[in-house]
């Protein structure tokens, strides 16, 4: 196998992997409230356990990656996580799961970092970049997809999903021989001082195109989050489903991210990224507005097959969030230069993160004060202001002048 074709499956499977371990917050919450006997409020702490170390790993070191090397830093990361992984099971426990998260959330900071600055070094053209950088977020979704499915199939007697882990510390292991037996391009360096790359990735956020994609990326990753952490939860707790069928019904929102984004590519061809973002948020919030009023309980469900109108129409939602964010993230990477690459991905990663803590949060509270419907109306407050940062942001990254300034 060639080492560029070697490259990219490491990337891939390095994605895949923390893919299922990242969303798999969804479904632990799910449990330990079951296992553990933990509340609701104290298991959203997890969704904050996993995103503020990859905000904080992303912010500190997001400069200092170029000069550890790209390749060393995955092979970090996939130790770290693996050997959390094997804890899991070993020592089946509340803070465990917060060790587990804080493990993986560190990692990921590291992953993501190092896979984008890569895309730009791996590729030639702004063509090339975005065909990769699609490639990649669309196989992490179906790494959730398939996580979904892998910790619904250890589902059953009380701790048996913990066995999970042993699958992927050893698609750990796997990924990390790999990752060692490839030789990876050099990362582009700066002559300046460490201070100084820090610095500049700071003043990043003072340029207004840059404020506004932060802005538009968390409250994306905080709608995301708010629905895909916490949809397992509703399944079973609003449509009164089993554990197994809840987690099950939850991979269709992968499912329709990942079919999203491979559709998006076609519909870019017609539409430009401001009137697709427009169109999708809006339908985002119809579909809402429809779906809630039907999730009734339906006691009794023991197939897919028996399940509600609402435990299928819910997740669709991802069919029209699914092109946001990677329109998002394109559009700012491709307007700078590669020694800067790093340092955005750093940003994007950090605001990422924050969203995804408020979303999960603030879901967590309301559904256990309110109730899950109520829960789920709430994210039709950030999609509407999406709607208004997004439309500024597409607009002004149409410009010719943006490359100057972003």
């Amino acid at each position: 196998m060639a080492n560029s074709t070697r490259i990219r499956l490491a990337l891939l499977l390095c994605y895949l992997l923390f893919a299922m371990l990242l969303n798999s917050v969804g479904v632990v919450i799910l449990q330990v409230i079951n296992d553990y006997q933990v509340s609701k409020t104290s298991a959203a702490a997890l969704e904050a356990c996993k995103d503020l170390p990859i905000a904080l790993v992303s912010f500190f070191c997001a400069s200092l990656l170029p000069r550890l090397g790209y390749r060393n830093a995955l092979q970090l990361a996939l130790l770290i996580v693996t050997g959390a992984a094997v804890l899991m099971p070993l020592l089946p426990e509340f803070w465990t799961a917060k060790l587990l998260f804080l493990a993986v959330g560190s990692a990921f900071a590291l992953v993501k970092i190092s896979v984008y600055a890569l895309i730009g070094l791996l590729t030639n053209t702004q063509q090339q970049h975005a065909a990769l950088l699609n490639l990649t977020e669309g196989f992490f979704m179906v790494g959730v997809l398939i996580g979904y499915w892998l910790f619904a199939a250890f589902i059953g007697e009380p701790g048996s999903w913990l066995q999970t882990y042993w699958v992927l510390a050893t698609i750990g292991i796997l990924t990390l021989l790999l990752v060692r037996s490839c030789e990876f391009p050099s990362a582009v360096r700066t002559e300046q001082h460490l201070t100084q790359d820090f610095t500049d990735m700071l003043r990043l956020v003072l340029r207004p195109l840059v404020a506004v994609f932060a802005l538009s990326a968390f409250l994306y990753v905080l709608i995301e989050q708010s629905i895909g952490t916490w949809l397992p939860t509703f399944n079973h707790q609003v449509l009164q489903l089993p554990q197994d069928l809840s987690v099950q019904l939850t991979s269709l929102f992968a499912a329709a991210l990942a079919i999203g984004r491979i559709g998006a590519s076609a519909l870019l061809r017609y539409l430009t990224p401001g009137q697709l973002s427009r169109i999708c948020l809006l339908l985002m919030a119809v579909l809402i507005l429809i779906c809630l009023p039907l999730a009734t309980p339906a006691a009794g469900v023991s197939s897919l097959w028996q399940a509600p109108l609402a435990a299928y129409l819910l997740p669709m939602i991802g069919l029209l969030m699914a092109p946001l964010y990677p329109m998002l993230n394109s559009a700012i990477l491709s307007s700078l230069p590669t020694t800067q690459h790093a340092a955005m991905t750093g940003l994007i990663v950090v605001f990422s993160a924050l969203g995804g803590t408020t979303g999960s949060l603030l879901t967590g509270f309301s559904f256990s004060r309110f109730g899950g419907e109520y829960a789920f109306y709430l994210t039709l407050l950030p999609i509407t202001l999406l709607l208004f940062s997004s439309g500024w942001f597409f607009q002004r990254s149409q410009q010719p002048k943006v490359a100057a300034v972003a």
